[in-house]
């Protein structure tokens, strides 16, 4: 694993985060929480691939 993930994630939520709460204060508390879904979502791709990579890995170990 990368430390550049872990960046990649702080990332997203840091601006996520900042989105959400200007959104919250202008009373648009719907289009916050789709901002939070879009960063979850973002988040989990990232993720995804990092495990898919990981099960190829093991797949190349155990030779299957």
């Amino acid at each position: 694993m990368d430390i550049n993930l872990v960046f990649q994630i702080a990332a997203v939520g840091i601006v996520v985060a900042v989105l959400n709460e200007l959104l919250v204060r202008s009373n648009r508390a719907d289009q916050a929480m789709l901002v939070s879904l879009a960063g979850l979502v973002t988040t989990m791709m990232l993720l995804v691939r990092q495990v898919r990579s990981l099960f190829d890995l093991i797949k190349l170990l155990f030779g299957f």
